[in-house]
């Protein structure tokens, strides 16, 4: 018997620092690692120790013997993977992480976000006895986008919020203060001056424009206010997207263009027994949209959606995934594999549509004085009154904090923006990676930061933190 990972793998590689015969790859250490889908047990070298099982934080490693039908095609996948990626007889173990000596006045660090970037930073940093983060959260409750960015339907992925809980010592040395805005209610200035450094890891929350006619119509909404809308996040509440006609289109074809169709796609009753918002809730069950239309411009082998994600659209009840068999190419991967097997389904009558188009581009977006329809790069016209634009998102500056408009990141060296400033996340490397990628990311950077301490390159701090919150209009807690 060995373990098998399955769909709902976070890539943060908590499982393969545990494993004792090194069977878990790609590894944080590999060239494949920042592009992999997921990561995969090598059946053949599998001790069935259970090791990664206990450290997975979002509990998606099951002993291949508990699998059901629909997780045999994650057991054949990493079986697959290993066929095309043979692993050397010997394992190098890796050599366990060093800890830092902190002086007798401790280390202080700002972590501003509170999401996974933010979180794993703090984490790291808390390694080392003698340091203290305060991280810094602009709405009044922690986690980002683990809480307001992903599908109410995967809750085993919500769950990794759940690594992030400290021991006694560590609580005593973490503060989180909900409600504070760096760059309204406290500076840059302010925060080098209460702390040794700053780590900024407050994401992306723009969204990437189209840049084509019509795109600031009634009925054209972005990725991030309908993901926050279903997810009762305090900003989109109130978006009340027009769901009366029968076709929604989605720009981009990545994961979270998934999750929108999918959503828009579900069975209400269904959905009811999540966390999604009781407005967008409510609002589905009077939808009319029985047909979305995902429109990439890339190609089926090139298109951003993982395979793992596409295959468990595949497996949903009352829902066919449409693809034209003329538009799969001739060629080997898993990817390609599972379109030809959608290609050559027929329809079922009565079911929901999600249907995927590839090799175009939206060149004009149609209507009035509300949307009507999206013409696409090929000539063709696409009624529909709802629009979701899911091209990626972009980071915004902070000011007195180096930025760069054509990336929307902060640009770093090692996640290094100067000895006492630093970055990590999606305003670091751009809006790419989920939830676990950001854990290797956050190390990198915490590297290069208690690198510079060990220099000596770190200004202590000037005022304590805490006699300053009293004068901020914030809440403070310790988690």
């Amino acid at each position: 018997m060995s373990y098998v990972i399955t769909q709902n793998c976070c890539n943060d590689a908590s499982c393969v620092v545990v494993c004792p015969v090194g069977c878990i790859h790609p590894t944080p250490d590999e060239p494949g690692f920042g592009t992999a889908e997921m990561l995969y047990i090598d059946p053949d070298t599998c001790i069935d120790c259970g090791a990664c099982a206990d450290a997975c934080p979002v509990d998606a490693i099951l002993p291949d013997n508990k699998l059901n039908a629909d997780d045999q095609w994650y057991r054949d996948t990493s079986a697959a993977y290993y066929q095309d990626n043979p692993q050397p007889p010997a394992w190098q173990p890796r050599t366990p992480p060093s800890v830092v000596r902190v002086s007798a006045d401790g280390l202080r660090v700002a972590v501003v976000g509170s999401g996974a970037a933010g979180y794993y930073a703090a984490k790291e940093l808390l390694r080392h006895p003698g340091v203290h983060v305060d991280m810094y959260e602009r709405l009044a409750v922690p986690h980002g986008l683990i809480r307001y960015g992903v599908a109410p339907d995967h809750p085993a992925t919500k769950s990794v919020a759940s690594q992030f809980r400290w021991t006694p010592g560590q609580q005593k040395r973490f503060q989180l203060h909900l409600g504070v805005e760096v760059g309204a209610h406290v500076s840059h200035d302010d925060l080098l001056r209460d702390h040794h450094a700053v780590i900024y890891a407050h994401g992306a929350g723009g969204e990437r424009r189209l840049g084509i006619p019509g795109e600031d119509l009634p009925g054209v909404v972005g990725a991030m206010s309908f993901v926050g809308w279903y997810n009762g996040h305090p900003d989109h509440v109130g978006l009340a997207p027009d769901l009366s006609g029968r076709r929604a289109v989605v720009i981009g074809n990545g994961n979270v263009a998934l999750d929108l169709a999918r959503i828009l796609s579900a069975d209400p009753d269904a959905l009811a027994d999540t966390d999604i918002a009781k407005p967008a809730l409510d609002a589905l069950r009077r939808s009319g949209i029985d047909e979305v239309v995902i429109v990439g411009r890339r190609g089926p082998e090139h298109a951003a959606f993982t395979t793992p994600e596409l295959y468990a659209l595949t497996r949903i009840p009352g829902l066919d995934v449409i693809v034209d068999p003329a538009e799969v190419p001739s060629g080997e991967g898993r990817k390609l594999d599972l379109l030809r097997d959608l290609a050559a389904k027929a329809p079922t009558p009565g079911n929901k549509r999600i249907v995927l188009r590839f090799n175009l581009s939206p060149a004009e977006i149609v209507g009035a004085d509300v949307v009507t329809g999206i013409r696409l790069s090929n000539g063709e016209l696409l009624e529909t009154g709802l629009i979701l634009r899911s091209i990626g998102f972009r980071g915004s500056a902070i000011d007195g904090v180096p930025f760069d408009p054509d990336t929307a990141t902060i640009p770093t060296v090692d996640g290094r923006v100067v000895p006492g400033v630093y970055a990590t996340g999606w305003i670091k490397r751009g809006s790419t990676g989920g939830i676990g990628t950001n854990r290797t990311c956050a190390e990198k950077t915490v590297a290069s930061l208690l690198a510079d301490y060990e220099a000596g390159r770190l200004t202590a701090p000037v005022r304590a933190v805490n006699r300053r919150l009293r004068l901020w209009p914030v809440r403070s807690r310790g988690a």
